[in-house]
């Protein structure tokens, strides 16, 4: 007969976990992104709505700049609040990653499940000294771990860890 009996063991806290922080550049770089974002964004305004619709929408120009205005301030106070709860942690089997503000994500990838690593530097993170790691899983996951923000140093080091607990 089909049995299937419940655990009763303590299961482990994952709140207990020494998550590290994302260094505090990343930031910057999260800030320099987001306002390059927006000034793309309201200078094809500017020619949209100004140039092109001024004749029939006279008064929407000073309501729609505002109103980008306020969405682009709450964006960034969102941005920079949800920048402290990106974190990781290395474990001897695992690595996890966690972040979010309204919706909360952790990822958890065992070492069994990597197929390969990657290290790389963007142009202004490498302004910064700063490097991504991107683990890929075996499988068609589309939640494969990415971590931006990290020291170079601490990168390879991960990627390095990684790499020969998969060789061992």
């Amino acid at each position: 007969m089909f049995q299937n009996a419940q655990i009763t063991t303590e299961l482990p806290d994952i709140d207990q976990l020494n998550f590290l922080k994302i260094h505090k550049n990343y930031l910057w770089i999260l800030l320099f992104n987001s306002a390059i974002v927006w000034i793309v964004i309201f200078i094809a305004c500017y020619f949209l709505i100004d140039h092109k619709y001024a004749e029939f929408y006279p008064n929407f120009s000073n309501y729609g700049y505002i109103i980008l205005t306020i969405i682009a301030i709450i964006y960034n106070v969102i941005l920079i609040a949800g920048f402290s709860r990106r974190k990781y942690a290395l474990r001897e089997k695992d690595i996890s990653y966690s972040s979010g503000i309204l919706i909360e994500k952790l990822t958890t990838v065992p070492f069994a499940r990597v197929q390969h690593l990657e290290v790389d530097q963007k142009p202004i993170s490498r302004l910064f000294k700063l490097a991504s790691i991107q683990i890929f899983t075996a499988g068609e996951s589309n939640d494969d771990l990415k971590i931006n923000g990290i020291t170079k140093k601490e990168a390879l080091k991960i990627k390095e860890y990684i790499t020969n607990f998969i060789n061992e």
